[in-house]
């Protein structure tokens, strides 16, 4: 079977065989470990391995899940133990997660294909909700047989409730208390899950993270936070242009500033090894490198766009989609035609914890400290590089301060940049390979900048008849593993996504894509083609809603007929923001709705003109179905960050080349949303009976298109080029 997509999966539907095998082959309950704790199987036969697997039992009764998922502020930690502690009758108050990586066999993501350890496209709870529950569920099976036989009473007569195993005849046990007889017990394949009327957990509004203390007190660790004994700190100097490299550089000014240990050329550039960070940097100021650009990038963005408006007419097309004839109905008699362009620009990740890892060699094994998005990536990478099987690799994986895809890249050039200066230094030491804020700005992988024109007919009623949608941009999987699967008939599925699927019912609908080339390094961005296809394609629905004089609600709803969920979504939002009254005094409102990673969102957002002119964001209204609800304060959260995490991106936000070179270096030039703009955010949760799918990123999409269309509505004006305060947005 050929992998799935990694960025927006469709949702796993594992059959409960499969699952069972993988319990008997070790996903739960094989073996003591030290101490008495119940871990399992694999653990136990192949104690080489980096982590054992699904679930612990320690005597003590804390249950620890072993999370497959990264966990970046998204929540997955908190979500898979939530499945667990259902099935299993777990108290809440002895739920505890940590990450496990290096088996891709255990923890490869059913929402991949299963050939790939990673964090990504939303697909946590999606692609894990049969393997945790099953895992829970059987954990519960081999406690409760094992008190059946100590107290020599039938399994079926036994309880379990909050961590608590009970009989009517007064006996009761904690899950400590049966771990070394349970662990004996042989795996049971045939294990039932719980219906939805008896979950107590699952959809609980009472729940708190599991990460919340840590992370409130401070005690919290981070890779940054990472000490070893005799642990030195590298930097790197990057090429200030894409595609350059090294040609020469000299290092004595460097290495005469005390506490610099060594000064190296690596595969990325040169680096400043030292024993504290602001003596490598200082170090790193002072080099002086000469860099070969003959085969660099040396356009400015302003170049680029100019050649994608160009291409936009002259270029050749792939087809996405085409439905119909559109030609013929844009030239029908009596279609009216609507026709707008819309620029997008290159987007940095900007997570809070810059990129980092921490390296050591030691007895043949490599161990890398970090925050793990592509566990089964960087474990490959780093035993490529140091020339020993990737079961010498081990991983280490620790929270992250933000990730938004920065932290899955397929070049795994962070981890590069660690492992090489561990190599250049003869491996002597553990290091610390630190990027600061302007490292990532300057050397990062960036969301593509893109242009999009779209044209539409109008019948004398006011419907679409006709819509051409064409994007031009950099495409993310070409030149990557995932190319194969991801890039077909020229398409790259990730550069039209959100257009391609568009969801209103239009007759002659088509949906083409020219890709650029350029050496500037691009990445999936939180909720990747969807943040600028929502944009292009709900403000364009809007434009067209105006022009044949029809609300813009109503507009929509007459073209999801047959998109229930949508649909849902739009009426449910469209009623909370109160869509059919008319708005208070000086208050102006935008809506919009999208479908990303199998979720449906729709927001309104209200905003109102200051004395400047300027607009301020009051409110936003948001309407989610996310399948059944794990977590609804996780959902919530995840809804209000997309809110903020978009609102910063289209208006403030851009990555801008001069000659090439990055002009923005830290959050002075590269501006995102601060806590006096971010309005108030109402989140509204659909019900649902269907399978959970992601919640990580689709709060994005819709948050910019809804705040134009708002915009539109305060002041006339259609903003058709991001970010809206960029010059030539404000000059159009």
């Amino acid at each position: 079977m050929a992998p799935l997509d990694p960025i927006n999966p469709v949702p796993a539907h594992p059959r409960r065989r499969s699952i069972l095998k993988g319990v008997a082959a070790g996903l739960v309950l094989g073996a003591l470990g030290p101490a008495g704790r119940l871990i399992t199987a694999q653990a136990a036969e192949a104690a080489q391995m980096p982590f054992n697997a699904y679930l612990r039992i320690d005597p003590d009764s804390t249950v620890t899940v072993l999370s497959s998922q990264f966990e970046m502020g998204q929540g997955s930690y908190t979500g898979l133990a939530t499945l667990v502690a259902e099935e299993l009758d777990a108290d809440w108050a002895q739920m505890r997660a940590e990450g496990v990586a290096g088996n891709e066999k255990l923890y490869g993501n059913p929402a991949f294909g299963g050939a790939l350890q990673g964090t990504g496209g939303s697909s946590s709870t999606p692609g894990m909700w049969d393997r945790y529950r099953y895992a829970g569920a059987t954990a519960r099976r081999m406690l409760v047989q094992a008190a059946a036989q100590a107290w020599q009473v039938p399994a079926a007569d036994i309880v379990v409730e909050r961590g608590i195993v009970r009989h009517a005849a007064g006996h009761q046990a904690t899950f400590g208390d049966l771990v070394q007889a349970a662990a004996a017990l042989p795996v049971p394949t045939d294990v039932q899950l719980k219906t939805p009327s008896q979950w107590t957990l699952i959809g609980s509004e009472t729940l708190h993270r599991l990460d919340t203390a840590a992370k409130s007190t401070g005690r919290q660790q981070y890779t940054i936070d990472v000490r070893l004994p005799g642990m030195l700190t590298a930097v790197v100097a990057h090429p200030p242009l894409f595609g350059a490299k090294v040609k020469s550089f000299d290092a004595s000014a460097a290495k005469a500033i005390p506490g610099v240990v060594d000064v190296v050329a690596v595969a990325r550039g040169v680096a400043v090894v030292a024993k504290d960070t602001w003596t490598a940097i200082k170090a790193r100021r002072a080099l002086q490198v000469e860099w070969d650009e003959s085969g660099a990038e040396t356009r400015g963005t302003d170049d680029l766009m100019a050649e994608y408006r160009q291409l936009a007419t002259t270029g050749n097309a792939d087809v996405a989609r085409n439905d119909g004839d559109v030609e013929a109905a844009f030239a029908k008699s009596g279609a009216r035609l609507i026709e707008a362009a819309y620029e997008f620009p290159y987007l940095a990740h900007a997570p809070m914890e810059p990129l980092n890892a921490v390296v050591r060699f030691q007895d043949g094994e490599l161990e890398i400290w970090s925050g793990h998005q592509f566990p089964t990536v960087y474990q490959q990478t780093g035993a490529k590089l140091m020339g020993i099987p990737p079961e010498k690799v081990k991983l280490h994986v620790l929270m992250s301060g933000g990730s938004f895809g920065r932290r899955a890249v397929p070049d795994a050039d962070f981890i590069v940049d660690a492992v090489t200066v561990l190599q250049a230094t003869g491996a002597k030491t553990p290091i610390r390979m630190q990027w600061t804020r302007e490292d990532d700005m300057a050397a990062g992988h960036y969301r593509p900048m893109y242009y999009h024109a779209l044209r539409a007919a109008l019948d004398e009623q006011g419907n679409v008849v006709a819509w051409h949608h064409r994007v031009v941009g950099q495409s993310i999987m070409r030149g990557t593993a995932f190319e194969r699967s991801m890039v077909r008939n020229g398409v790259d599925g990730t550069s039209v996504e959100g257009g391609s699927t568009l969801p209103y019912r239009i007759p002659n609908l088509k949906v083409d894509l020219i890709t650029t080339d350029s050496k500037t390094p691009v990445l999936w961005w939180r909720s990747v083609g969807s943040s600028h296809t929502a944009y292009s394609t709900e403000v364009f629905i809007d434009e067209l809603a105006y022009a044949a004089k029809r609300d813009p609600v109503e507009f929509r709803r007459a073209m999801l007929k047959d998109r229930p969920r949508h649909l849902g979504v739009l009426n449910l939002v469209a009623e909370k923001a109160g869509w059919e009254k008319p708005a208070p005094d000086g208050i102006f409102r935008g809506i919009a709705v999208h479908e990303s990673f199998h979720t449906f969102v729709a927001q309104v957002m209200e905003v109102r003109v200051r004395p400047d002119g300027g607009i301020k964001v009051v409110r936003a209204i948001v309407a989610v179905d996310c399948g059944v609800a794990v977590n609804p304060n996780v959902i919530r959260a995840q809804m209000e960050g997309g809110v903020g995490f978009a609102l910063g991106a289209v208006m403030k936000s851009a990555i801008t080349l001069d000659k090439g070179r990055v002009q923005e270096g830290n959050f002075d030039t590269y501006q995102v949303l601060t806590i006096d703009e971010m309005p108030k955010v109402e989140v509204h949760i659909m019900p649902s009976t269907e399978r959970p799918t992601g919640v990580g990123e689709p709060g994005v999409p819709p948050a910019g298109p809804a705040l134009a269309n708002a915009v539109f509505a305060a002041t006339g004006r259609r903003i058709r080029i991001l970010p809206f305060n960029s010059k030539r947005a404000q000059s159009a």
